[in-house]
């Protein structure tokens, strides 16, 4: 996996680590070893100016995400049936870690681990995973949810 990250936000991020949780959860959901995506860490500021553009909504948000290929579960950089994953380039997840500091304060965990769980989720997105439905999003948060545990061991083993 080509994983590249980018903190433009003025707040220092365990950058390696996100690195390291992106390649657990594209390597669980059987994205092709020769897929390719960026993550970006970015100020409020920033985030707010891509929420408004491409959201339309005012104001910073947690996360984004912006596709790159048209991929649908099941398909595409994570194969279809017996076909094989075609390599990819998935698109770029945006976090801001201003907002996740404020998240995690609110949800009483670490922002690492905020930052974990919008890196999964804006992740799931480029996969094609939404949550506008109710079925996608027990679908998405369930998977998000396994994702996470699964990370958890690999990150801090017992």
């Amino acid at each position: 996996m080509s994983i590249e990250i980018n903190n433009e936000s003025g707040v220092e991020v365990d950058e390696e680590n996100i690195v390291r949780l992106a390649a657990h959860v594209l390597g669980e959901m059987g994205v092709n070893p020769l897929a390719e995506m960026s993550i970006m860490v970015v100020d409020e500021n920033a985030m707010a100016e891509l929420h408004e553009k491409w959201m339309g909504e005012p104001g910073p948000t947690d996360v984004l995400a912006f596709p790159m290929d048209e991929l649908r579960p099941g398909g595409g950089a994570r194969g279809d049936g017996d076909a094989p994953a075609d390599p990819a380039l998935l698109g770029d997840v945006v976090l801001c870690p201003q907002v996740a500091a404020r998240q995690a304060e609110e949800a009483g965990h670490t922002t690492r681990d905020e930052l974990e769980l919008l890196c999964t989720h804006g992740i799931l997105h480029l996969l094609g995973y939404d949550h506008a439905e109710p079925e996608e999003h027990k679908e998405m948060f369930g998977l998000q949810a396994q994702l996470l545990e699964a990370w958890q061991e690999v990150r801090d083993p017992r």
